[in-house]
């Protein structure tokens, strides 16, 4: 399926106040992954939010060899500049859990950068898809050295310790203790009020944090 086309049969779709409901550009990005999702993820223009977005899932839903498919979303990371497409594209970038290693080591190029977005696309693969035995020391590390000198990027920090806390919370009460922990002061705020919104933490966890 052609942009062109791709572009008229969005503007068919029904929409809501705020643009083409959500399910919708789902249920479509699920046919353009299934048709020629090439086509489309190179020759999209990204010049709308819900092109972006569609962009988002069609990479999630798309099914190819594991290098491609992290050239192409590398190919995407440039034009990321709201928490919506970023969020959207790390969560469903599901690939992530049957290759973890391959995509470990794309992400470690973006570790040490100061782009608020890259951060937070980092931060989000992190929540989403390794918090298990195996990867869980090197997340909170890896969290720990994010650049969070930007809203989104400390807010995106802040939700994945959030997220360790409700999974791990023995060990991420032991960084937040310890002097390894070097979250600014601005970012440790957020942290913790994320945990005390969590459903995932529990009340005796959330007390717990209350004196740190």
């Amino acid at each position: 399926m052609n942009l062109v086309k791709i572009k008229k049969e969005l503007s068919k779709i029904k929409r809501t106040s705020f643009g083409i409901s959500i399910p919708e550009l789902r249920k479509f990005a699920k046919k353009v992954a299934k048709e020629n999702y090439k086509d489309f993820v190179e020759k999209d223009d990204c010049s709308t939010f819900e092109l972006r977005l569609l962009h988002a899932f069609v990479l999630g839903y798309a099914k190819d060899d594991i290098n491609t498919l992290i050239e192409y979303f590398e190919k995407f990371i440039p034009y990321v500049d709201d928490w919506a497409v970023n969020d959207s594209l790390c969560q469903n970038f599901r690939i992530s859990r049957k290759y973890p290693e391959a995509v470990w080591q794309f992400l470690m190029k973006y570790k040490s950068s100061k782009k608020e977005f890259e951060s937070r696309i980092v931060a989000v693969i992190l929540l989403s898809h390794y918090l298990n035995d195996e990867y869980i020391d090197k997340v909170i590390e890896v969290l720990d050295s994010l650049n969070t000198d930007d809203y989104y990027s400390q807010m995106g920090v802040a939700w994945a310790i959030a997220t360790v806390m409700g999974k791990y919370p023995q060990k991420c009460l032991s960084y937040l203790k310890s002097k390894k922990c070097h979250l600014n002061e601005t970012t440790r705020k957020k942290t913790m009020q994320k945990i005390r919104e969590s459903y995932r933490v529990s009340e005796g966890i959330k007390k717990i944090t209350k004196n740190l």
